[in-house]
This record gives C-alpha cells, sequence and structure tokens, in this order.
C-alpha cells in the first residue's frame, strides 16, 4: 500500500517538543489530561500510519467527509465512514489509512495524562455522530478550534493548561454524547421549530460539506422541488441560495478571527477548490478573502 504520513495539502498540525511535553505533565491541571498532538487532514489520499507496538497516547480520529479504515493488532480491517469517530486507547497495536477513492477528512488529537484511557469506549469501535435536530455538530467543532488555539500559543503555560481544560468537554462530546446534544438554553428548547428553522439547523450542521438540493430534500422527505417551495415560502430564498449564504458568513468569521490560510477556510465551508471559493465569496461579499481580511485587520 503506497503511504504518505504526513506533509499534505491543506493540512493544519500542532505539536511540542517531548522536552516541554514532560514539563507540563507534572503541572497538576495538566497531568491527568493534555494534548501531545493535534491536527486536520483534508482529503488526505494516501494517509497510512502503523503503529505495530502500540503508542504511549490515546487518539481520536473524527471524520467529517470520505472515507478510511483501521485495524487492530494486524486484524481485519473495519471502516470509518462520514460523520464517524474512533478512539484508540495507548498500549494497543493499530494501523489505520485513508480510501484511496475518497479518501477522508480528519479531525484528529493525540492525549495523554493519567485519566487519557478513561476517555476510551469499549469495545473499540468506530460510533457515528450523524447530523439532525439536536445535533451539535459545529459546536463540537468550535471546541476543537479553541484547543487548538491555545495549542499555538502553548509554549506559555497558561495556554498549554488552558487546552488541557478545554480537551475534557471536547472528548465528552463524543463519549456522553446524549448530554452534550441536551446542552441547549431554555430559549432554544422552548423556540417553535419551523420547517425552515430545522432545514437551517441541517445546513449549519453541513456547513464543511457539499450538499445538493438533491441531498437536502432527500434528508427531509421531500421531493426536491416541494422542498424548495416549502423553504422558499417561508425565508424568501432558494435553499442552495441560503446554504451558500451561510457558508460565506461562516468564511467570514474564519477569515475575522483566526489565522488560517484562505485555502484551509475553503476547505471548512466545504469549497475543496480554493480559486471557485474565492470567486463565489467575491460575488456575495464584493471584495475577495483576502481584501477582506486585510480591511478586517485595518478596522481592528
Amino acid at each position: 500500500m503506497k503511504g504518505i504520513k504526513e506533509g499534505f495539502k491543506g493540512e493544519r498540525m500542532l505539536s511540542l517538543p517531548q522536552d516541554i511535553l514532560n514539563k507540563y505533565s507534572e503541572l497538576p491541571l495538566v497531568s491527568p489530561l493534555y494534548v501531545r498532538k493535534i491536527g486536520f487532514f483534508p482529503r488526505v489520499r494516501h494517509h497510512y500510519v502503523q503503529k505495530p507496538q502500540g503508542t504511549d497516547y490515546c487518539m481520536l480520529i473524527y471524520c467529517v467527509s470520505g472515507k478510511g479504515f483501521y485495524s487492530i493488532g494486524g486484524g481485519e480491517p473495519h471502516p470509518v465512514d462520514e460523520n464517524q469517530y474512533i478512539i484508540l486507547p495507548s498500549g494497543m497495536p493499530y494501523t489505520f489509512w485513508a480510501d484511496n477513492d475518497d479518501p477522508w477528512t480528519i479531525y484528529w488529537v493525540h492525549f495523554q495524562g493519567s485519566l487519557a484511557n478513561h476517555f476510551v469506549t469499549y469495545p473499540i469501535m468506530t460510533r457515528s455522530i450523524l447530523p439532525g435536530n439536536d445535533s451539535r455538530l459545529q459546536a463540537r467543532l468550535d471546541l476543537f478550534e479553541r484547543i487548538y488555539s491555545s495549542f499555538t500559543m502553548a509554549y506559555v503555560e497558561d495556554f498549554m493548561v488552558h487546552a488541557s481544560m478545554c480537551l475534557y468537554p471536547f472528548l465528552s462530546s463524543f463519549i456522553n454524547l446524549k448530554a452534550f446534544r441536551n446542552m441547549a438554553s431554555s430559549v432554544n428548547i422552548k423556540e417553535e421549530q419551523t420547517f425552515s428553522t430545522l432545514v437551517i439547523h441541517y445546513m449549519q450542521e453541513n456547513i464543511a460539506n457539499n450538499l445538493s438540493l438533491n441531498d437536502f430534500a432527500s434528508n427531509f422527505n421531500y421531493s426536491p422541488s416541494h422542498f424548495s417551495a416549502l423553504f422558499q415560502k417561508e425565508t424568501g430564498y432558494s435553499p442552495i441560495n441560503y446554504y451558500i449564504q451561510l457558508k460565506m458568513r461562516r468564511a467570514c468569521q474564519y477569515i475575522e478571527r483566526s489565522s488560517m490560510k484562505l485555502n484551509e477556510v475553503a476547505q471548512k465551508v466545504g469549497f475543496s477548490e480554493p480559486a471557485y471559493f474565492s470567486r463565489i465569496f467575491t460575488k456575495i461579499m464584493g471584495m475577495s478573502p483576502s481584501e477582506y481580511r486585510q480591511r478586517e485587520s485595518d478596522n481592528r
């Protein structure tokens, strides 16, 4: 099998030198649970990792699109599909790799500490987190971004501590899924769920994907024409136009609040081609993504 261990287009990855980690692992607020390495790999063809002796850390792999596989101890391969995750414990030999035809896009974290293996759910297997009326997919990714942002500054102790503290709710969002989904405000609980409200929530949960009108209609069990008519009646917008507007709104947030490269922002809002993302952004916002970033920087 052809494999590439590191160096993917659009990747984001952070780690700290082992001597720094060793020092932090002695801190009372860090030692129970802390980040060793963290990253995001978009559509990583030929991604292949083998750990025949196991590792001294646990690993979370969260697949948001595409497909991959894993095997334990050289055994039978098992798929990891879109909207699935797996947590691999320390000390267990494993291998994982991306599908050649539809390579996965994954968020991943290596984590260590005295409590690390308590966040492993047995039996070791993939578990699904599907978009729905009560899903909080974006809230989970926001937690990831908070950890990632803090870890970029982790040479400063306070930021490492903060990254460790944020790791608890992030991992809990997977293993305590029902509780995480029930963390809604009383306003949202009481809010009437109109058809367009449900659709917009589903759109927001799928900002990083590239769904078609047929995809939306199928999810809500309507024909494309009937789905489109219902949505437009309530909102005044066609579903796809509204979906694209949400994507551009989210892209603006990423540009304003992060140091992501623009091609990374494009990936985060479901555009595999940065040039096409730039054209759509310019058409809607009246300026290119780079001009928007410069304007926001000047305003600050």
